[in-house]
């Protein structure tokens, strides 16, 4: 058993999520940021990759007071757990995503470093699992035994990538921003290695929102 799983990402017109220096370009309008805090306090979970914290030091905590007092009357917790995959535990210590009062769940594989792995403990709860990679999989197990149920997926590409390939992910809600950023080396929706066989999507639902359109596809 695992829990349900959605990739959520913003992305320029011609598919980019940054350019090429990798830096935070804000691609999502006014409109959308407002779903997307929504869907961060239905969520159980929020999962991200290393680089993604790396790149944009996010805190991944819901934002509007009302959806947070929304959470605590159903007797959760004001923010949902946040997850990073980090299979060498790059992890920068002042991260935003180890601050504040919201859970922090760091998963490592057994290659990363011990010392680091330690200290990282002192900070959020650690889970290890695969020999060079995090075990996608095994980490879902673990997360579902814990109680998570919905997990909310913010990145970066390559993990979108993996979560796809290990057939881990349920939906995939792109903004498409009415921008165009170029390059051909600037991050995409979904990075790392091509696929053998192109992965099919069936289109769930559409939006306008601001200068762009939400589109929610399903891959389950």
């Amino acid at each position: 058993m695992r829990p349900f799983v959605f990739i959520n990402i913003a992305s320029s017109l011609d598919g980019k999520i940054s350019n090429e220096r990798r830096e935070q370009i804000r691609l999502s309008s006014q409109e959308d940021l407002h779903v997307v805090d929504k869907l961060r306090a239905e969520s159980d979970a929020i999962m991200v990759g290393i680089g993604t914290v790396i790149s944009d030091d996010p805190k991944l905590t819901v934002k509007s007071e009302l959806l947070r007092r929304m959470r605590i009357e159903k007797g959760l917790k004001p923010d949902p757990l946040r997850i990073v995959v980090d299979s060498k535990c790059r992890i920068p210590s002042n991260s935003k995503i180890l601050s504040g009062n919201a859970d922090t769940l760091v998963a490592v594989s057994e290659s990363a470093d011990r010392s680091r792995v330690q200290e990282m403990k002192k900070k959020a709860e650690v889970f290890t699992a695969g020999k060079e990679k995090v075990d996608l999989k095994a980490l879902m197990e673990y997360l579902y035994q814990m109680g998570v149920r919905k997990i909310m997926v913010e990145g970066g590409g390559e993990l979108n990538c993996s979560l796809i390939k290990d057939n881990l992910v349920d939906e995939v809600r792109v903004f498409y921003s009415g921008l165009i950023v170029g390059g051909k080396n600037s991050p995409t929706v979904v990075d790392g290695t091509s696929f053998d066989i192109p992965v099919k999507a069936r289109l769930k639902s559409f939006e306008v929102l601001g200068n762009g359109i939400a589109v929610v596809w399903r891959l389950r």
